[in-house]
């Protein structure tokens, strides 16, 4: 009997998991990197700007630009970035149903082309607008990538490494702000004449994506469930997986596309509507929302004043800074490692547990660096305590919760939630944060601290382990939870009997 030739629906893969590999890489490096980098290069040249903007004023008006509203136009260069991201999520739901998570990710790299050469030619044109106009468009792209990137991932990968491919996302992230730092640093592109290329610097990433990204499959989820195309979802499923036999795969998935058949992609609005989205819509606030008002955030603008009280020479602290975010970069790996053997919900509640901890600890160290000699070092310990217990848990798994907890219909929608709440609190969170400083002193971290036992309580008693199971179980595990309340209901209740007499 003859061999029947290969179908091109049927590749041959030497490395099995090669293609996965590649898909995080390609999706990461123009992802959450990017939001991870473009967070971290903007403090480098923040003197420079300023002076840029106030020279640029003189030249047009001829007189100099007062000291409050220069600072009003770099605080608007930094809050711009967060609308910008606000926009961006807004976007991202709308953009996974109609173009596909891959050719999302794609389309999203004409925001970054734009604003490096906006970002550029800033200092040449003699113009601070292009610089907000960029950072503005370089917020829409990180708040696209950063709900489509995690969905497109984890929609890719087999139920037994969902979890850690879709923690690559916070891999990501704090390989970006590691990689802005040193690339912020004044030897290399932090310097007074180097800042355009610094900031202009996004499209070194934007390009490889571009370049990696359309050799690499679509989402075999979106391609069957949403677009019943079943001979693409079979090759990308090969794809990934580097073998021709998906069968018990392409099942699942068959079985996913059944109970969502005949129902559309849920509107935002819907998710707040549906009694049998209740239990995982307020998970997705609460544990969203907590990772955002963790104070990790505010660690970091917290660590330079900290590391000069230690004794840290000024022009060593943008080193030490490095070592901040180097230690999310190393949890985020440990994470990555573990989440699939220890959980989600153990992960959560030691990640919080521990930040409560060390930010107890950091407090009183504050409170008493006057009194004794060594405190600041005390203080300055907690810092990275604290940024390493960040990783351990909120950083990554907050951001799976969309892609387990809600199905294929519901899934965009539930990630442009979880992009309004995170943009939105980082831009109040970094608007309030000097009155708060200002207003509370020592005892800053006070209401971070409630957040953060608010989310270790949470995650222990209310948020269910996904671990190793199917999205069709979980999807039918919440269904249940959420309306056991309803089956208790009595079947001689009032309603049934007048229901029953008419009959």
């Amino acid at each position: 009997m003859e061999d029947k030739p290969e179908s091109p629906l049927q590749p041959r893969i030497q490395f099995p998991g090669k293609v996965l590999f590649l898909t995080i890489c390609a999706a990461g490096i123009g992802g959450t990197f990017q939001f991870g980098y473009n967070l971290s290069i903007i403090n480098a040249p923040t003197l420079y700007i300023q002076e840029f903007t106030n020279e640029t004023w003189q030249a047009r008006t001829g007189r100099a630009l007062p000291d409050h509203l220069v600072l009003l136009v770099w605080s608007l260069i930094v809050s711009l970035y967060p609308l910008g991201g606000l926009f961006g999520a807004l976007l991202a739901g709308p953009m996974a149903i109609t173009l596909g998570r891959k050719k999302s990710l794609i389309v999203n790299n004409i925001f970054v082309l734009v604003a490096a050469v906006l970002f550029g030619f800033s200092c040449k044109a003699s113009s601070f607008e292009m610089i907000m106009l960029g950072r503005l468009l370089m917020g829409v792209n990180a708040g696209v990538s950063m709900n489509i990137q995690p969905m497109y991932l984890g929609e890719s990968a087999p139920k037994e490494l969902r979890g850690a491919v879709a923690m690559t996302s916070a891999i990501f992230t704090a390989l970006g702000i590691v990689m802005g730092q040193v690339v912020g640093l004044r030897e290399l592109l932090g310097g007074p004449q180097a800042w355009p290329l610094l900031l202009a610097s996004c499209l070194v990433p934007g390009v490889l994506q571009l370049v990696s990204l359309p050799l690499l499959p679509e989402s075999p989820r979106y391609l069957l469930i949403d677009n019943g195309d079943t001979k693409a979802c079979l090759a990308a499923l090969q794809h990934f997986r580097g073998t021709r036999d998906v069968t018990s795969e392409m099942e699942e998935i068959e079985k996913e596309q059944a109970s969502c058949q005949g129902r559309r992609a849920r509107r935002l609005w819907e998710l707040f509507q549906d009694r049998t989205l209740r239990r995982q819509v307020i998970s997705l606030v609460v544990l969203s929302s907590a990772m955002e008002l963790c104070g990790n955030d505010s660690v970091y603008a917290y660590a330079s004043s900290v590391f000069q009280e230690a004794g840290i020479p000024t022009e060593k602290v943008q080193y030490a800074i490095i070592g901040t975010g180097s230690c999310e970069l190393f949890t985020a790996f440990i994470s990555c490692v573990v989440i699939e053997r220890v959980g989600r919900r153990v992960l959560l509640i030691v990640g919080y547990s521990l930040m409560t901890c060390w930010g107890t600890i950091f407090t009183v160290a504050l409170s008493l660096q006057s009194s004794f000699p060594g405190m600041p070092y005390l203080a300055m310990s907690c810092i990275f305590a604290f940024i390493l217990s960040f990783g351990i848990g909120p950083a990554g798994v907050t951001g799976i919760l969309a892609t387990e907890l809600f199905d294929q219909t519901a899934r965009p929608a539930a990630y442009m939630v979880c992009g309004i709440l995170l943009w939105t609190i980082l831009f109040l969170v970094g608007l309030s944060f000097p009155f708060l400083v200002k207003a509370l002193s020592h005892f800053l971290y006070v209401p971070f601290l409630f957040v953060c036992v608010c989310g270790a309580i949470y995650a222990g008693l209310f948020l269910p382990e996904t671990k190793g199971k199917t999205f069709l179980d979980i999807t039918e595990e919440l269904h249940r939870l959420n309306l056991t309340k309803r089956t208790r209901v009595p079947t001689w209740s009032d309603p049934e009997v007048i229901q029953s007499t008419e009959l």
